[in-house]
């Protein structure tokens, strides 16, 4: 049953402002040399010699921001392990003060290519990156300093396959994007010809979520760069998209915008359907939009192939992944904190698989989903409980709930300042 226009914005917009208590004072100062903080002792320290990879998030608070790394055992269960600074600050979105501070997928993304984490720094305008460590994943070391965002209020980011470009997308009032050769030395460089505007009437914080940029991504070549927008209701959101020049990687001096098929109006996440040159996004106000650019990209409603797909219930289907083993999706909906699995078959029809709850007000935003020998595990962060759900995905329509690691209590015990409001991001790293 599809939501009509009004109870949609209605529903996204309490989806953000839901008074979520912190449960470490936000007025605590994390002091920016104050690098990297403990947070499980021996046992944290044990489990990330061992560990397979890492899994990373953002504390995003004002104060001071922070990656936080927990250790991916053989067996896909996390054990938290330290936080490292990223000299930068977090910022929340107007209005509100509820959990998805950032309206986002992809505050913090790591490429194994590359070997690095980048994070956002929505308070500070800037970007940081990481190495990190190949015997140790959760050790993180920052490669120069943060960088200009080329904008305000960055949100998103995106790596491209070879690890060594990262762009990002600025959502607030000097919005659009901007992208940066990864030096491993000096850092972040700004490529020229990449700082390109979306030409939203936006603020600093954006106010959202409606009418605010979502994500950022690489198409599946890496030919182009591809940006999301929720629209204001009733007009729809968008995807932007930039070639990427072969030559010198700068972008097009302007976007082709691509308006979901019929019935889409918040396009968040993307996701990108393989072998297909289509894209999985999830919509706040439906459930799913698939956009199909295999006849080519023109400004104006997706063609081909392109559809959406109700989900009965929703609330505000956000963020998505894709599983190799079970060859489906997987998104989360902040409002009835649900995950649902969704299949795309060859002629790119979506269809709803199951569904699995994770309990009701978690309030699951961000997810990744990484291989780990044979398996795939889904890591969900559910910032309302200040917890990270992993999920093990078996076989198609078997996800079975593993673990339940909580954030607070250590962060407590280590000095670092999360709250329910402003955690962010969920990105994997697994050791070659």
């Amino acid at each position: 049953m599809q939501l009509t226009i009004s109870s949609v914005f209605l529903s996204v917009l309490l989806a953000s402002t839901v008074t979520a208590a912190p449960l470490h004072s936000r007025t605590g100062k994390n002091k920016a040399n104050k690098s990297k903080m403990m947070m499980g002792g021996n046992a944290a320290q044990t489990a990330a010699k061992s560990a397979v990879g890492a899994a990373y998030w953002i504390t995003n608070e004002g104060a001071g921001n922070f990656v936080v790394a927990a250790a991916i055992g053989s067996d896909g269960k996390l054990t938290l392990s330290q936080a490292t600074s990223t000299e930068g600050q977090g910022s929340h979105g107007a209005p509100g003060d509820g959990p998805d501070a950032l309206f986002t997928q992809g505050a913090v993304k790591a490429s194994a290519a590359g070997g690095i984490v980048a994070a956002v720094n929505a308070g500070s305008n800037t970007i940081s990156v990481f190495n990190i460590d190949s015997t140790n994943p959760t050790n993180l070391e920052m490669i120069g300093k943060p960088v200009g965002s080329g904008g305000e209020f960055p949100v998103s980011l995106a790596i491209n396959k070879a690890g060594n470009m990262v762009c990002t997308v600025n959502g607030g009032a000097i919005n659009g994007v901007a992208c940066f050769n990864v030096d491993k030395t000096k850092g972040l460089t700004p490529i020229a010809n990449t700082v390109r505007s979306l030409k939203l009437n936006q603020t600093t914080p954006a106010n959202g979520p409606a009418g605010s940029v979502s994500h950022v991504i690489f198409s599946e070549d890496n030919t182009q760069l591809i940006a999301s927008v929720k629209g204001l209701p009733p007009t729809p959101g968008m995807l932007a998209v930039w070639d990427i020049s072969s030559s010198d990687n700068s972008l097009s001096a302007d976007f082709k915008a691509v308006q979901p098929a019929k019935g889409g109006l918040l396009p968040f996440s993307m996701t990108v359907i393989e072998g297909k040159n289509a894209i999985l996004a999830t919509d706040a106000g439906l459930g799913v939009d698939i956009f199909d650019f295999s006849g080519g990209v023109t400004a104006g409603t997706a063609a081909g192939k392109s559809s959406t797909l109700g989900i009965t219930g929703q609330g505000a289907t956000c963020w998505s992944s894709f599983s190799s083993k079970t060859g489906n999706f997987y998104v989360t909906d902040i409002d009835t904190s649900q995950v649902t699995e969704i299949n795309v078959d060859d002629n790119l029809k979506p269809t709803i698989v199951t569904q699995y709850a994770q309990g009701n007000g978690t309030a699951t935003i961000d997810n990744d989903i990484a291989a780990v020998g044979s398996n795939d595990f889904m890591y969900v962060l559910a910032a309302n409980a200040t917890e990270v759900k992993v999920l093990s995905l078996n076989a198609p329509g078997k996800a079975q709930a593993l673990q339940t690691l909580d954030i607070a209590g250590p962060a407590k015990a280590a000095g670092l300042t999360v709250s329910a409001a402003n955690l962010q991001g969920m990105t994997t790293f697994i050791k070659k």
